[in-house]
């Protein structure tokens, strides 16, 4: 990036700055997905990056939080970090080969985990730039049909921000709770702010670990926000993250076998493309008397 401002401010009391051009994604659909912390963002998008994959996309899934557990159900372990491994060359990137951080998962799904600086020293925007840095340095997404950011959940941060500058289509995880829809509101507004200035658009919300969806809903009449998808909160997706595998490769059952088919026609869904919203956020108070049953 550059420090040459742009014309617009990104947001009231920020100001955004130039992308850098050269690390423009290329021709792959591009999904960030955010939701609440603990919400159920690396398993919906461990899961959604297997059924793309499942359709027959090559996927390559980017975990963006410093604690890297992003991708471990497709890789079945923990992996080294984009920043751990620039940190043993002493950042001189040229030294790096592919498979040094870049890791092959479930039906070929390929993961990276972007890492972050020790807590308080520094910026994970700065760190999601240089994954994709590396990415096409290497040439890593020519071959790649849909890139997946896994993002934290942390709405202030530049490592929040930073997937928002090379996506096409955001995506809020919520549950059909107070907690979670009122996050959703904050990060529908933060996506809206860098739609100014960038091509990112919401496309809409996906329901996790929730029976019902009547609050997400009427939520979603409210701003227009639209629900895109339904997952129940079921034991055998926790279990899956505790066996550390995708939900495809659990025990069949009515529940999972529902559970697949919601993933796969998700994935076919984004793949085909859904329209941007134009979504209305809601001020905090405004959210706060609007939640709830009377």
């Amino acid at each position: 990036m550059t420090l040459e401002t742009l014309g617009h401010e990104d947001g009231e009391g920020s100001v955004q700055v130039h992308l850098d051009p050269s690390l423009d994604v290329g021709t792959a659909k591009v999904f960030a997905v955010y939701g609440k912390g603990g919400i159920g963002k690396s398993t919906t998008s461990s899961n959604l990056s297997a059924a793309f994959s499942l359709n027959g996309q090559r996927v390559l899934q980017i975990g963006c939080d410093p604690k890297h557990d992003s991708t471990f159900t497709l890789t079945k372990k923990l992996m080294p970090t984009v920043i751990d491994v620039l940190e043993s060359v002493n950042f001189h990137s040229e030294e790096l080969r592919p498979e040094d951080y870049m890791f092959e998962g479930f039906n070929g799904v390929q993961c990276v985990e972007a890492g972050g600086p020790p807590a308080g020293t520094g910026c994970g925007g700065y760190v999601v730039g240089q994954t994709v840095k590396l990415l096409k340095q290497h040439h890593l997404l020519e071959d790649t049909d849909v890139v997946i950011f896994d993002v934290l959940g942390d709405v202030v941060c530049g490592g929040f921000a930073a997937p928002l500058q090379h996506a096409e289509r955001a995506v809020v995880v919520a549950a059909n709770d107070f907690d979670s829809i009122f996050a959703m509101n904050r990060i529908m507004a933060a996506i809206k702010a860098k739609s100014k200035n960038y091509d990112v658009r919401v496309a809409g919300v996906i329901a996790n670990r929730s029976s019902a969806t009547d609050e997400i809903d009427r939520f979603a009449s409210a701003t227009g926000m639209k629900r895109l998808g339904h997952f129940p909160d079921l034991d055998a997706i926790r279990r899956s993250r505790l066996k550390k595998c995708t939900l495809f490769e659990m025990p069949d059952s009515p529940e999972v076998d529902a559970a697949r088919d919601e993933y796969l026609r998700l994935a076919k869904m984004l793949w085909d493309g859904v329209d941007a919203l134009d979504v209305t956020p809601m001020k905090d108070r405004e959210i706060f008397e609007f939640l709830g049953f009377e």
